[in-house]
């Protein structure tokens, strides 16, 4: 089994070690500064004697295995080893930084539960079981900050599984195999979490905290993503300046433009629901043409609202006739719908809509399509009309 010098040293990114065996690209050494991924943190980068190691993970016999394309290692080789320095202290951070500011958001909603940790150069979120509000937020990050000013220690006990303290630890019991220690990480005396991975010492390490995005994580709950260290005051210097460039937009005061915003939110609703319905009051005034044996109905329509142009398009097919819709707003929304199989939208309409650099597809009774230049609206319906009256003929 593989010494775990990260266990004890999360520090230490320099190390000799022996190599014990080579598999191709897979390197085993006696011990190892590489951690191998864990608790939503991804493994360590680095390198081996010059090669690069791009990955590290433990296989099934408890050993760590260092992936490392191309190398030319040889088992008994004594080896010098280094693992990317800023990158592992950056996920150092962003794993500290996660179980602080958990514990910060689960002092605003007591019944909040992890679902899943992501922490990666790139990404470093927490989906948690149920949405917070901005206001929760903010409480739970002034919170976090204040922990980071106090510079609190960040410190790993083990613990016996039948320890009386483990109930003031978050922890999954039945995820830990019961030969394996537990490992409890405590920030100050405001948090203990069970947990594997490699941390800083002190929270005045972590110099910022902040939430710079929550999205919908579908039936795992929400995501909260959030940055630390420089990455955290870049982010909020440009979210400030961006919040400053909205308000000024908006032209009211700091403190009233959520209300604004609410209020151009609602306007907006408002008068989409307008044009929705006269939209459709225009649809069902269409007068159709008759071509052939069928009734054209031919139409240029106010606005992109999809559902309303599908809804005026799928009437007139319902009528056993062919629609021709085009919406106008900044581009064209197109739709050729048919209620009878002579003519066939999938086939016309991208051929109708090429020569205006636009493309579009669908079934043989109903495609839509696009065209970018709104001007051309009415020469789009009438090469629709000749298209249709040609597949009649």
């Amino acid at each position: 089994m593989t010494d775990e010098i990260f266990r004890r040293d999360g520090y230490g990114s320099e190390f000799e070690a022996n190599v014990v065996s080579v598999n191709g690209d897979d390197v085993v050494l006696d011990s190892t500064a590489f951690y191998p991924g864990g608790g939503g943190q991804v493994c360590d980068t680095g390198t081996i004697r010059g090669h690069r190691v791009t990955e590290a993970f433990t296989d099934g016999n408890g050993d760590i295995v260092h992936r490392v394309p191309g190398n030319d290692l040889k088992p008994g080789e004594r080896v010098w080893c280094s693992v990317d320095w800023d990158r592992r202290y950056d996920l150092m951070q962003g794993h500290t930084g996660e179980h602080l500011l958990f514990c910060s958001l689960k002092r605003q909603c007591q019944d909040l539960s992890i679902v899943k940790i992501m922490i990666s150069p790139e990404s470093k979120y927490v989906i948690v079981d149920r949405d917070l509000t901005w206001e929760q937020i903010a409480e739970a990050q002034r919170f976090a900050n204040r922990a980071i000013v106090d510079n609190l220690s960040v410190t790993k006990t083990i613990m016996d599984r039948d320890d009386p303290a483990l109930e003031h630890v978050r922890i999954k019991l039945d995820r830990i195999p019961e030969d394996e220690e537990i490992s409890v990480v405590a920030i100050g005396d405001i948090d203990y979490s069970a947990c594997s991975g490699v941390h800083v010492m002190e929270t005045g390490e972590l110099e910022m905290l902040i939430v710079d995005k929550k999205v919908s994580a579908g039936k795992d709950g929400v995501a909260i993503h959030f940055k630390v260290g420089q990455a955290a005051k870049d982010a909020a210097a440009d979210l400030s300046n961006l919040a400053l460039r909205v308000i000024d937009e908006i032209g009211c005061k700091a403190e009233d433009s959520p209300r604004a915003v609410a209020n151009l939110r609602h306007d907006q609703d408002l008068q989409g629901r307008l044009l929705k319905g006269a939209v459709r009051d225009l649809a069902a005034a269409t007068v159709p043409e008759e071509v052939g044996r069928l009734m054209v109905y031919a139409v240029v329509l106010p606005g992109t609202d999809r559902s309303a142009l599908t809804d005026a398009a799928e009437s007139f097919r319902a009528k056993g006739g062919v629609a021709a819709v085009v919406g106008v707003s900044d581009t064209l929304s197109v739709i050729l719908a048919s209620g009878d199989p002579a003519v066939d939208c999938r086939k016309l309409l991208p051929e109708v809509l090429k020569p205006f650099g636009g493309r579009g597809g669908g079934k043989p009774e109903f495609a839509q399509g696009g065209v970018q230049d709104p001007a051309l609206a009415g020469e789009v319906l009438t090469a629709l009309k000749e298209a249709v009256s040609k597949a009649l003929s």
